[in-house]
């Protein structure tokens, strides 16, 4: 089959576009813009057309046949956009007053994609949120200016329509699809008044009553606003800048529901951590989190926020749903060290665990078949490049850019949903000519001394298996009081016999010397059965561990959160032990 797309790759080497599989050549069509200097690239909605700027001009290009359309003297410009349809381009360059301190000339320009002319500038101080944002349709289009969100219509720029004025407004979203268009906006909380996001159907902004629903929170510095493709939720996860308890660099998170019908929630996290990745199904009735203390637990939620699914825990700090939503891969970018584990959403089998080690960057293609993985400069300055792989795992395509060069960037061409229908998913590894790429395991180090033996497994935690929440065949009825009462004893008591067996795997055998020591006094009770004996005493070390914590808090010790979580759990190991001792 012909290839139906293109990947522009950026670096030092220049920008050029590649074709997509099964040819991975240099597409012949686009002139390679060999230049050191293109700071900025961008598709149009569609994947039609095509924009750079190189430091001398911007350019756009019809796709298909490379055919420059318009170009535009801005050399110091460094952020292009298309509006949804094609109709304006947006470019933005760095803001600069003038040296006696008045006022610089309008730095974000729009300009129209059709005739070339410029539609509007405005002086645009922050890049970040840089882009007016527009409906899909165009038919409104909106940025924040002072803490107010401005809205024009029809793309004409001279005329404000509509205000959206809140005490401060930080950051705000669009729906995406169709009319009518809903706003999420998030004001930051200030001398003690909490941070809200409210959602707005526009133009609806009069008064608190008018907003479709509403949902505070005090722990906030920033905060990130999701829609769901069908623009009925919005997930936010707010972030406080430092973690007050200590337990975490990367600040506090929480994540919180807030549908357009009003109903909000805060998503319970089963896992003490940061909150590394959310992401919604394109469904839009599913989102899946990424969160926990490593090793990192990831989960799917449904509507109501409940658990559908749960992965168990694993080297992950990334999520990424598949273009029609049916495959889920997780991943361990960054600091971890790039295996992903490809999921069917459906059946919730493992299909692949490809690894891409040193990967910068992950996208889906739209076919919802190929992805791309890539180690991009200034992330990371060496082993530039990218590789093209098949969901099955089968690495298809790899390329390295030459040592003394660089890479900044790779992307796939977009298409618009619909244009690529869903496939069924397969299991088996479609065929490939390169080897997999499976990186040697790192051996751990073992001293002298034990080199020789046999191997014994000493984790430092126990890992979680994945596990199904739904009971097969629930409906989603809420389960009774009493059902959810004993259905949370059975799991208080599964977990901690969980922790004992962990704990039992991983205390090394007492000392010799406290085995000499005189015993207490109390003579030993024994069941008869070594192994509940076994846990028996593990249960009373760990309910005389919480004794002493108990205490050093009582003595005014200032305890850590792992210590706090220790004696939390003290009435569930009584319990436990209780039951034990009765022989139950």
């Amino acid at each position: 089959s012909s290839c139906l797309f293109t990947l522009p790759v950026r670096g030092s080497e220049g920008l050029y576009m590649v074709n997509g599989p099964p040819s991975f050549t240099e597409s012949t069509a686009f002139q390679r813009d060999s230049g050191k200097n293109c700071k900025a690239v961008a598709f149009s909605k569609d994947g039609s057309l095509f924009a750079w700027c190189n430091g001398e001009k911007v350019n756009i290009v019809n796709v298909t046949n490379a055919e420059l359309l318009c170009s535009f003297d801005l050399p110091k410009a460094v952020c292009l956009e298309f509006s949804p349809k094609n109709n304006v381009l947006a470019t933005w360059q760095a803001y600069t007053t003038a040296k006696d301190g008045t006022a610089g000339v309008p730095n974000l320009q729009l300009h129209d994609v059709k005739t070339g002319k410029c539609l509007k500038s405005f002086i645009q101080k922050k890049m970040q949120n840089w882009c007016p944002c527009w409906a899909d349709d165009e038919s409104i289009c909106a940025r924040n200016v002072n803490n107010e969100v401005h809205f024009f219509e029809n793309n004409n720029f001279n005329t404000i329509t509509n205000k959206l004025h809140l005490q401060k407004v930080n950051d705000f979203v669009l729906s995406p699809g169709a009319q009518p268009t809903k706003v999420a906006v998030y004001v930051p909380g200030s001398k003690g008044a909490p941070s809200f996001v409210r959602l707005y159907q526009y133009p609806n902004f009069n008064g608190p009553q008018s907003a479709l629903a509403n949902k505070s929170f005090f722990k906030a510095d920033k905060v990130t606003m999701l829609w769901n493709k069908k623009a009925t939720a919005v997930l936010v996860i707010a972030s406080t800048e430092v973690d007050k308890t200590g337990a975490s660099y990367y600040g506090e998170q929480t994540l919180h529901y807030i549908a357009t019908n009003g109903e909000s929630a805060v998503v319970q996290l089963p896992k003490n951590g940061p909150i590394y990745d959310v992401v919604w199904n394109p469904n839009s009735v599913e989102f899946c989190a990424v969160y926990g203390f490593m090793p990192a637990k990831a989960t799917v939620f449904n509507l109501k926020c409940d658990p559908v699914f749960d992965f168990g825990t694993g080297p992950r700090n990334a999520a990424y749903y598949s273009p029609h939503g049916h495959i889920l891969v997780l991943a361990g970018f960054g600091n971890l060290r790039g295996q992903m584990e490809v999921w069917d959403v459906k059946n919730y089998k493992l299909i692949s665990k490809p690894v891409a080690s040193d990967s910068t960057y992950f996208a889906w293609c739209p076919d919802g078949e190929h992805i791309v993985t890539a180690t991009c400069a200034p992330r990371l300055r060496v082993n530039n490049g990218y590789k093209i792989w098949h969901y099955t795992g089968s690495l298809l395509h790899s390329y390295e850019v030459p040592s003394n060069e660089e890479m900044w960037q790779v992307f796939w061409q977009p298409f618009l949903d619909g244009v690529f229908p869903a496939k069924a998913v397969k299991y088996q590894a479609v065929p490939s000519e390169l080897p997999s790429a499976e990186p040697k395991p790192a051996q751990a180090y073992r001293p002298p001394a034990l080199r020789n033996k046999p191997v014994t497994s000493s984790k430092l935690h126990e890992d979680e298996p994945p596990q199904n929440m739904k009971p097969p065949g629930s409906s989603d009825k809420p389960l009774s009081k009493t059902a959810l009462k004993n259905q949370r004893k059975h799991e208080a008591k599964k977990a901690a016999k969980q922790e004992a067996k962990a704990d039992a795997n991983q205390e090394p055998a007492q000392s010799s010397a406290s085995q000499n020591a005189p015993r207490s006094t109390v003579p030993a009770v024994t069941s008869g059965d070594p192994e509940v004996d076994k846990k028996i005493k593990n249960l009373k070390k760990k309910l005389k561990a919480i004794e002493q914590l108990k205490e050093q808090a009582a003595a005014g010790k200032q305890l850590e959160k792992n210590q706090l979580e220790k004696i939390q759990k003290e009435t569930a190991l009584l319990q436990e032990l209780e039951d034990l001792e009765l022989g139950l």
